[in-house]
């Protein structure tokens, strides 16, 4: 299997308020969490990235990372730190530019000795899009034909550079993009850097097959998983690739205890530290879309309906019809007794592996045995302790069963994760 690590942040899985919480921002978080992650032998180190920070209700959003450093400033400096770890950074590009993005992501690739990978992501957000000088937004039919023509450009670019070093002038002429000239840095130790793409939708599913090397995902069941597996490998024959060519790794949890009883009540707890009273409210306004503020968070749901289309939350995608979701939280709520709070912990912070060493070992072992994911993308819930469970008492029983590697056998991010190098199209 595969194994990656993503530095949490923006996000509600975060503990902020634990003592072993440290800095989001300091250059010692990061390479901490690095160093973790290749002493595990993980394939990639992943960052993500927000453009602008979340506000709610007219206020800066209270889980955002203010100050979050740039992601492929913070990777070329880890690079100097690291020598096997793939290094993976999320860049938007409905609001970057094809060559300054491939010369960035390729320099990273050359500083890296061949570690580098692009997260590729898009924004329909004309919240977000106020900080930058187009002023606003690709409506959301666009975003994924303009991602695909920047991908299909970035490789041009790579690819200007023959492999043995000669440059040779690149033109490219279509919808999104006219652009010519010389690229100005040399082909990459990888050819291309590895392209990785984020998205459960229909659209994000076929991108994947036609451009990423990996699919960063979400699924909480193993039927979920296999289901998601089988659509996107599925697609890959239309645009002339092997099933292997594309590795699907969902992003996940996971808490250990000696344990499974053990590991369940921490688990439990750490839903109740990243669901305060105050984050309760935070959500349920999020679904509702108005202010709530006058609620018990330790009382019932609130008796009143959602506001369709609210602007209650900027820079913050609303998941699904509100309606429907509440008409959800009722249910579960009547039928488990739960307060507000107790219904946010039950629907948003459920952990994706909890148990034992062994047990947790076992059940990752089977998710990559039945199809339903290549590997898996850790996500924890402190920084940048987070991790150690996982490397020193998981790591091992997989490596022992033969089910993950016991030392890197390659250097570059494409031979961890088994990817040919590309041909070359110049």
């Amino acid at each position: 299997m595969h194994l990656a690590a993503h530095f949490p942040g923006v996000n509600n899985t975060t503990v902020w308020a634990d003592p072993r919480s440290r800095s989001q921002i300091d250059f010692s978080s990061f390479e901490q969490l690095a160093r973790t992650a290749e002493r595990g032998k993980f394939d990639f180190f992943f960052l993500a990235e927000g453009l602008r920070l979340r506000e709610h209700n007219g206020r800066v959003h209270d889980l955002d990372v203010v100050g979050r450093p740039e992601s492929l400033t913070v990777l070329n400096a880890l690079a100097a730190v690291t020598e096997r770890l793939g290094l993976a950074a999320t860049v938007n590009a409905t609001f970057n530019e094809p060559y300054e993005l491939a010369r960035r992501i390729a320099t990273l690739d050359h500083l890296s000795a061949g570690r580098a990978a692009w997260n590729v992501v898009t924004s329909s957000d004309a919240f977000t899009g106020e900080n930058f000088r187009r002023g606003g937004y690709l409506d959301r039919a666009d975003r994924y034909l303009r991602a695909a023509e920047f991908v299909a450009t970035a490789r041009e670019l790579w690819d200007s550079w023959t492999p043995d070093g000669v440059s040779r002038p690149f033109a490219h002429e279509g919808p999104q993009f006219t652009i010519s000239g010389e690229f100005t840095v040399p082909r990459s130790p990888q050819g291309h850097p590895v392209v990785i793409q984020a998205g459960d939708s229909d659209e994000g599913r076929e991108f994947a097959a036609s451009a990423a090397d990996i699919i960063f995902t979400r699924h909480g069941t193993l039927e979920a998983g296999r289901d998601f597996y089988a659509d996107v490998k599925a697609r890959l024959a239309a645009y002339g690739r092997e099933p292997e060519s594309l590795k699907i790794m969902p992003g996940v949890t996971v808490v250990v205890g000696d344990s499974d009883a053990e590991a369940q009540e921490k688990a439990a707890e750490i839903r109740r530290q990243q669901v305060s009273p105050q984050n309760a409210i935070l959500a349920a306004e999020q679904i509702w879309g108005t202010d709530l503020s006058a609620y018990d968070p330790d009382g019932p749901l609130p008796d009143i309906d959602p506001v369709p289309d609210s602007e209650i939350t900027q820079g913050r995608v609303r998941h699904g019809d509100p309606f429907a979701i509440v008409a959800r939280w009722r249910a579960l709520a009547e039928a488990k007794g739960l307060s507000l709070r107790g219904t946010v912990i039950e629907t948003t912070t459920r952990q994706s592996f909890i148990g034992s060493p062994r047990t947790v070992a076992d059940e990752l072992t089977a998710f990559v045995d039945e199809r339903a994911a290549d590997g898996f993308i850790f996500v924890p819930h402190l920084t940048p302790g987070g991790l150690d469970d996982v490397v020193d008492r998981v790591v091992p029983l997989l490596q022992e069963s033969g089910a993950f590697r016991s030392e890197y056998t390659g250097s570059t991010l494409r031979s961890h994760l088994g990817l040919p190098e590309p041909v070359w199209k110049g």
